[in-house]
């Protein structure tokens, strides 16, 4: 008893200069406040960070210790304050005591830190940052910064092992793959709205998605304002008013028909006459002439709203860099040369971000808040019903070309004469293009006065 005495007041007044009151057992008095050694837990942390356990006490030592909680004799804070040890790690060395009092060794317990990552995904976090350095700096790549997210995402994915953000952005700065943030110009407009379908952003990128790709590919992406859904997405060779129509058509037989457009400047979605100069006269000014997927919506009563800016569409765009970083990064793990695979990583980041994701701005994962506001029936989306002088839904979403009948009953397209009947000599005439990429050919639907007449391949 001398012995383990000695023992406490060494260890103990070698970090604390005041004498603290032993319990009874070790020399102190039966006073009721002499049962307790109250120790600050700051000063608690620092004498137990001070020296392992199994180098401060013997054995023998803390096999008394806990011979005396078990008979009672020592309460929780006596022995945390005696030994300078926390209620977990006491608790784990009493479930090994209790396994075997008489041949307990502090050898036998081996503490493991919970925030001590496994070597393997250690190596795993360097290994994506290198190759995030590399896709850095490709500049036909649309990736400029390190996505620490995503690698957090890829690490749990494949090993199982969560890692948290701030444990890999130490990596990062210790191995020099870390870019500090710039400052970013706030946005001079934002669109806001109150129902799913009040306003659906459209747009489209144009960048190198894979690096072991040969060529750029389209992105064209429509999201839900209210509810931050991506309605469609979907990559394209080339990008033609034929793709935003499919798009059009995906989103509306889906999902029903919205009640406002917001998309940009581009040719495909608004015709923009430049300033008259000395060599040539206008003769028709921006908006005369109305490309063929506003002409859709026009038929449909859906509303088209330009952005001023590209600041101004900055949900779409955000969502944009998502998917592209994400996309990116997929294509090169994956080692994905073509348009098919790559389309098949897009639809499953697609799916990761409506379904998975909350979103930093609403905090809501996208298709809840979306499906939620449907159910309570607070949605701007009509059904789409085909009008009754219509066949087919070809008969909406398709390209159009007015033509005149020369005297021949003929029209020109490309070149190609194709007889129509029906329709007198010099009177306009619509036809209604729906190409078949696959097949190389089209079906054309001729209209006469808001009739239809007939159709051909």
């Amino acid at each position: 008893m001398k012995t383990e005495l000695k023992t406490i007041h060494r260890v103990v007044g070698r970090h604390f200069p005041q004498p603290l009151p032993l319990p009874q057992f070790l020399g102190g008095s039966s006073g009721g406040d002499s049962h307790t050694v109250p120790l600050h837990r700051t000063q608690r942390e620092e004498y137990r960070m001070g020296e392992h356990l199994h180098k401060r006490f013997d054995d023998e030592f803390v096999r008394s210790i806990f011979l005396k909680y078990a008979s009672r004799e020592l309460s929780v804070q006596q022995v945390l304050s005696i030994l300078g040890i926390q209620r977990s790690g006491f608790f784990a060395l009493l479930k090994v005591f209790k396994q075997d009092p008489k041949n307990f060794h502090l050898s036998s317990y081996q503490h493991r830190s919970p925030r001590r990552i496994p070597e393997q995904a250690d190596k795993r976090i360097l290994a994506e940052l290198s190759t995030d350095k590399g896709l850095i700096e490709d500049e036909q790549i649309p990736v400029s910064r390190y996505n620490y997210s995503a690698i957090r995402d890829l690490i749990h994915t494949h090993t199982g092992v969560r890692v948290s953000l701030p444990t890999i952005i130490n990596r990062a700065k210790q191995h020099n793959f870390y870019l500090p943030y710039k400052p970013r110009k706030v946005h001079d407009r934002e669109v806001l709205t109150n129902y799913p379908g009040e306003l659906i952003q459209h747009d489209t990128s144009h960048h190198k998605f894979s690096p072991y790709a040969d060529r750029k590919w389209y992105l064209i992406t429509s999201i839900d304002d209210y509810s931050r859904y991506l309605l469609y997405g979907q990559l394209w060779e080339k990008e033609l008013s034929w793709s935003h129509i499919l798009a059009l058509e995906d989103v509306m037989l889906t999902y029903g028909i919205p009640l406002n457009y917001y998309v940009d400047w581009h040719s495909i979605f608004r015709f923009v006459q430049g300033r008259d100069s000395v060599w040539r006269e206008n003769n028709r000014l921006t908006d005369q002439v109305i490309p063929p997927w506003k002409q859709v919506l026009t038929d449909l009563q859906v509303q088209v709203t330009y952005a001023l800016s590209p600041q101004a569409k900055g949900k779409v765009e955000r969502a944009f860099r998502w998917l592209q970083d994400r996309l990116v990064r997929t294509c090169t793990r994956e080692n994905i040369r073509t348009i098919e695979d790559a389309h098949r990583a897009l639809q499953y980041e697609i799916n990761q971000y409506n379904f998975s994701r909350v979103h930093c701005t609403t905090r809501e994962i996208p298709v809840f808040r979306f499906n939620n506001a449907i159910k309570a029936n607070r949605t701007m989306f009509r059904e789409f019903i085909l009008p009754s002088s219509f066949e087919s839904t070809k008969d909406t979403f398709c390209l159009r070309a007015v033509k005149t009948v020369d005297a021949h009953h003929k029209v020109s397209i490309n070149n190609f004469k194709l007889r129509v009947r029906g329709v007198p000599l010099r009177e306009k005439v619509e036809i209604r293009i729906v190409p078949e990429e696959k097949r190389g050919i089209a079906e054309l639907r001729y209209w006469y006065k808001k009739n239809s007449l007939m159709f051909r391949r």
